[in-house]
């Protein structure tokens, strides 16, 4: 079949966690759709031609529509298809526009479906569409259900939900949507199925000329998180839209969001073909819905702006600051004042008077409540029940286990973090607000960062380890970045002085690291590493280390490269796709770089594990190690910051 983006699985629906649901398979009527947990969720589309009915999205029973060509970009899933003289095509996409934030955080799908005559002739078509209340719960056994259909400003709708609900009822990891409601909406032919569904039917007669339609898929979830005790809404529906107005909203604006949609895909996926060619275009291409589904947008109580992650297929925490910080190239280059949305709850929470610790917090709770950083707590949380309520807890209450911390790798993240997002145009308004917090996280660096102790790092999988020469990188990248920081607030001596301790951490780390070939894993000469902190080095121009060391090292990695990448480290045949992406973006070399990610490039192509893009997997056999559909594919997009 010519003309297919292959991937591990295709977005049909990608929000955010809950409202995210992905087919695993090449075309769309290849497989059933899941949830990116992997749960069955019902979508189900067909058109019966002449009398007879064909599949062209799910499992059936029935002959499937032969698919054409599958193209996946930015913002759409497009297939075109055929069968019995009459051709189909039909997009899944989400206004996933970081021009537009309302639009963005606003849970709502649309699928255009449109058809055609290929043989000349007249054919009579029903098409239909399916949408399972099964997107409603969590779990195999159904709860009662409820629904309705209605006419509201033109537009046929219907919705169902479950008939008792529990509005932010749990918190945990591989956990789908148990609260809200489904809606589906159309310009007619939508009804609620009692206790089954959503369903659409539209009679059409195809002539020479194309017709079709389009529908929305919507998810109310009521409440979106649980911010620090407060209930919050979306950030597209903070004053007071319901669902059915913003259905209305969207179905008005569909050309203009349409056409915004494709300006954006063909402004990425240029300049990533630029960048690196064609296997550069598919990683970009796979991972932009993917990144921003993996995140709510929110309105805080104080109207501001929070931009929360869930560790999809890791441990549910919300708001990790090691998954926000690989995160950060996609928004750094399209939108970097979500990265101080990022941000903004860790800066809250290290605030609170349970936080006692001179360094910063892992993460801000368990999805979907953001109550206080759950890693390391010392009593253990079930997977389903709901966080505990840790902003609450009075200093000196013993919450948290110091062995299972990260403090030099969350110290030099936020600091980083909050550097690069005021270089990228971001407000400056975290760094006035929370100073003293800086002062704090910088101190611990100068400590304890320059040679670490046995500590854990993002990539904690692996275990602890101590002299861990990637994670003191990161420490002096973090002291350089506070100095930045520091005359940003008129703080000028101090920022000298913290500037020129960077360098002489970083001389020291090139002198006890790096052997004139490559730097090892530990600083004990042990084993060998990537080097992916480092990359800011370049992002930021802060001179920390020479343009020699920097070759040297990327070419030293391609005596480790397997068939599907660059291993992580000399301990493992497993790589992470973000690190890999940073990693070779330290080389100047650009047909270099395009050598080390296309292993990346060729793990989407063929890899047999059949999950949302996967960041961590085995570079020997292509399959997913673990992790599945998380917000650290917006790391890919580090090549569009590189200067």
């Amino acid at each position: 079949m010519e003309n297919l983006d292959r991937l591990p699985a295709l977005p049909l629906i990608a929000n955010n966690p809950y409202f995210s649901i992905w087919l695993p398979g090449d075309t769309l009527n290849a497989a059933a759709p899941v949830h990116w947990s992997g749960a069955p969720k019902g979508l189900n589309g067909s058109a019966v031609i002449d009398g007879r009915e064909y599949c062209w999205l799910g499992k059936s029973s029935r002959p499937s529509m032969e698919t054409v060509s599958l193209k996946v970009t930015p913002t759409r899933t497009v297939s075109v298809m055929r069968a019995a003289g009459v051709g189909l095509t039909a997009a899944f996409w989400s206004p996933a526009l970081p021009d537009d934030l309302d639009a963005l955080s606003t849970p709502i799908t649309f699928v255009d479906v449109s058809l055609v005559s290929l043989d000349g002739r007249a054919h009579s078509v029903s098409l239909r569409f399916f949408a399972s209340g099964d997107l409603c719960y969590d779990g195999q056994v159904p709860p009662p259900l409820q629904g309705e259909q209605f006419a509201y400003e033109g537009l046929s709708m219907a919705f169902i939900g479950q008939a008792q609900q529990r509005v932010l009822g749990h918190s945990g990891d591989h956990i789908t949507m148990d609260w809200g409601y489904l809606y589906l909406a159309a310009p007619e032919g939508v009804r609620y199925l009692e206790n089954r569904g959503l369903s659409f039917t539209k009679e059409l007669d195809i002539g020479a000329e194309p017709c079709g339609t389009h529908l929305l898929l919507g998810y109310d979830d009521v409440a979106a998180i649980d911010y620090f005790g407060a209930y919050c809404k979306n950030w597209g529906m903070r004053d007071g839209k319901t669902m059915p107005q913003a259905l209305s909203a969207f179905s008005q604006r569909r050309a203009e969001l349409l056409s915004a949609c494709e300006r954006l895909d063909e402004a990425v996926l240029s300049e990533a073909e630029r960048i690196g060619g064609e296997d550069y275009r598919l990683i970009a291409a796979a991972a932009w819905r993917h990144t921003f589904a993996a995140h709510a947008l929110i309105a805080t109580p104080g109207g501001e702006m929070a931009f929360l992650s869930k560790e999809n297929d890791s441990n549910g925490c919300i708001g990790t600051v090691d998954v926000s910080y690989p995160s950060i190239p996609l928004f750094l280059r399209f939108c970097p004042e979500l990265v101080n949305a990022l941000c903004r709850p860790v800066l809250r929470f290290a605030s609170l008077p349970v936080w006692q610790d001179d360094f910063a917090p892992h993460d801000v709770g368990r999805y979907p409540h953001a109550t206080g950083q759950v890693y390391a707590a010392k009593k253990p949380l079930p997977n389903g029940r709901t966080a505990p309520l840790y902003y609450l807890y009075p200093a000196g209450t013993d919450v948290y286990d110091p062995r299972y911390q990260m403090p030099v790798e969350e110290c030099g993240n936020m600091l980083i973090m909050l550097e690069a997002a005021l270089s990228f145009g971001a407000d400056d308004s975290l760094i006035r607000r929370y100073a003293g917090l800086l002062d704090q996280w910088v101190r611990y660096l100068n400590d304890c960062g320059e040679d670490p102790g046995e500590q854990l790092c993002t990539d904690d999988f692996a275990g602890h380890l101590a002299r861990n020469v990637n994670l003191s990188a990161k420490a002096f990248v973090g002291i350089a970045c506070y100095a930045r920081i520091l005359s940003r607030l008129g703080r000028t001596e101090e920022a000298r002085r913290w500037e020129a301790r960077a360098h002489a951490l970083a001389e020291s780390w090139l002198r006890r690291a790096f052997d004139g070939t490559s730097a090892a894993l530990t600083f004990d000469g042990t084993g060998w590493s990537m080097k992916y902190n480092l990359v800011w080095d370049r992002v930021l121009g802060l001179h920390l280390l020479p343009e020699e060391f920097y070759e040297a090292e990327t070419r030293s990695y391609l005596g480790h490269v397997n068939e599907f990448g660059l291993p992580l480290d000399s301990r493992a045949d497993y790589t992470k796709s973000d690190w890999l992406v940073w990693s070779a973006c330290l080389t100047v070399d650009p047909a270099l770089f395009r050598q080390l990610i296309a292993p990346l490039a060729h793990y989407l192509r063929a890899t047999p594990t059949r999950v949302p893009f996967s960041d961590w997997y085995d570079t020997k056999t292509g399959r997913y190690v673990a992790f599945i559909a998380r917000s650290v594919q917006g790391g890919v997009y580090m090549p569009m910051i590189i200067p």
